[in-house]
């Protein structure tokens, strides 16, 4: 019976590191499939937005009306004629022919900008309807509505009025929190001069001498806003009190200890899927619906914005917006919640690093990437194989530091780009294997010296 029992335990510890062996196989095989640069096709629609901007660009804004990328992920370029449409299909992308012209609709939002200021509005082109959408939110007064409705019907039927729910406001009040004397806001990207580091984060946020914490009671001072550009434009620049970012300055933090790697910083495309993260309310997604927005919050009017259905609440202000790990901008307004939903703009980061004369910090491997707006390829080439916007992701993930080391070892080991827990479960397999089998040869050998000397009594 004693020998049935120990014959059981060996194969079940066998079986036991047999299969050890093969798991970790598979985590040492994810963990470098995990490694990889991602696809083409899963950057393809970056591509296929700077395919669609190249052919604004080469055919001008009397010919066009924008660009997008469609719900399978090729671009789709507005245009007024059929020979520009011809010359957009013969590269792989679509056309629409469409009645207004850009210097149209651009014409239509400087009269708009040029009428008498009246907060809680907002207008950007919409692309794919070849429209302007002005929109009002629960502030304006009926009188307001009449006036700004008088002004939309003379310049054409193009424009298109709506009432929303909410208001129009900023989101002071991520991205981690960064805590001063007027609120909290979240922290964008870290960018750097070349020989200091900073946070970029919203304009809005605080003016320039603002002092910014990283915890309730003032203890762990972050640094100091040194430039700050609000209403008009919407940024602004925290100098780390140390000069340096430190470890982890490629990472921006999406909740639970987890983050998401940044390789590059782009200008992103109507249509396209964005995630954004903020202090208040973590991770989430939605979709750009327009470029170029403005928007008249109760502080000032601020323009150039992204236009987004992602969702955003106080205390968000400044957290990064992004897709596939390329940062695209930092968090300005909006209206409505993460419950009922809403509309959230952004300040591209493109413009507001050109501006600042600072570059996106990104990782070793990527510092030779793009730091900026990506350059557009030709025309004459075609887009790469598409893929649904649906499918974009927010991109490589990567641990936060600054977080306990618990936390951060559990992060580590759990982290499918690490093979080290697939060698250890491998090592630790093949320990068991040649233990069993020693401690077998052991108990054999002690069976035959036992069986001999009984025989030779």
């Amino acid at each position: 019976m004693r020998h049935a029992r120990r014959r059981v335990v060996r194969r079940l510890t066998r079986l036991a590191a047999v299969g050890g062996l093969l798991l970790g196989c598979t985590m040492v095989a994810r963990a470098a499939v995990a490694s990889e640069p991602p696809p083409a096709s899963a950057r393809s629609l970056s591509s296929a937005g700077n395919t669609g901007a190249a052919w604004v660009a080469r055919l001008g804004t009397a010919r066009t009306a924008g660009t997008w990328i469609g719900s399978d992920g090729r671009p789709v370029v507005a245009v007024t004629d059929d020979a520009a449409a011809r010359a957009v299909r013969r590269t792989g992308a679509k056309a629409k022919i469409v009645r207004n012209s850009m210097n149209d609709l651009t014409s239509a939002t400087a009269t708009l900008r040029a009428a008498p200021r009246v907060a809680g509005t907002a207008w950007a082109v919409d692309y794919r309807t070849n429209t302007v959408k002005v929109q009002a939110d629960r502030t304006v007064s009926a009188a307001n509505w009449s006036r700004i409705s008088q002004v939309a019907k003379k310049i054409g039927g193009f424009v298109h009025m709506e009432r929303t729910k909410g208001a129009f406001t900023t989101r002071l009040n991520g991205a981690l929190p960064i805590l001063s004397a007027g609120g909290r806001c979240s922290a964008g990207f870290n960018v750097t001069n070349g020989s200091t580091d900073f946070i970029l984060t919203a304009g809005h946020c605080g003016p320039a001498g603002s002092t910014w914490f990283a915890d309730n009671q003032g203890n762990q001072q972050l640094g100091r806003t040194v430039n700050s550009v609000f209403p008009g434009h919407d940024f602004s620049l925290v100098q780390y009190s140390s000069g340096q970012a430190g470890k982890g300055a490629d990472v921006v933090a999406i909740g639970g200890g987890k983050g998401v790697r940044i390789t590059g910083a782009a200008d992103p495309a109507v249509g396209q899927r964005v995630f954004r993260s903020g202090s208040t309310s973590g991770l989430h997604d939605g979709q750009v619906t327009a470029l170029n927005a403005t928007v008249n919050y109760p502080e000032g009017t601020v323009s150039g914005l992204i236009e987004t259905t992602v969702c955003a609440e106080p205390g968000d202000s400044g957290g990064p917006l992004f897709s596939e790990g390329v940062a695209l901008g930092v968090t300005s307004g909006g209206n409505g919640d993460c419950t009922t939903g809403g509309t959230t703009f952004f300040q591209p980061v493109t413009k507001a690093m050109t501006a600042l004369g600072v570059r996106l910090i990104v990782s070793a491997q990527n510092a030779g990437g793009t730091q900026s707006g990506a350059p557009s390829p030709g025309p004459s080439t075609p887009p790469q194989r598409a893929i649904a916007p649906s499918a974009a992701s927010p991109g490589s993930s990567a641990p936060v530091t600054g977080t306990a080391q618990g936390g951060a070892l559990l992060a580590r080991l759990t982290d499918a780009r690490n093979i080290g827990p697939g060698l250890l479960v491998i090592a630790g397999s093949l320990i068991a294997l040649v233990a069993t089998r020693y401690i077998r040869a052991e108990q054999e050998r002690r069976a035959y010296q036992q069986h001999y000397s009984a025989t030779w009594g």
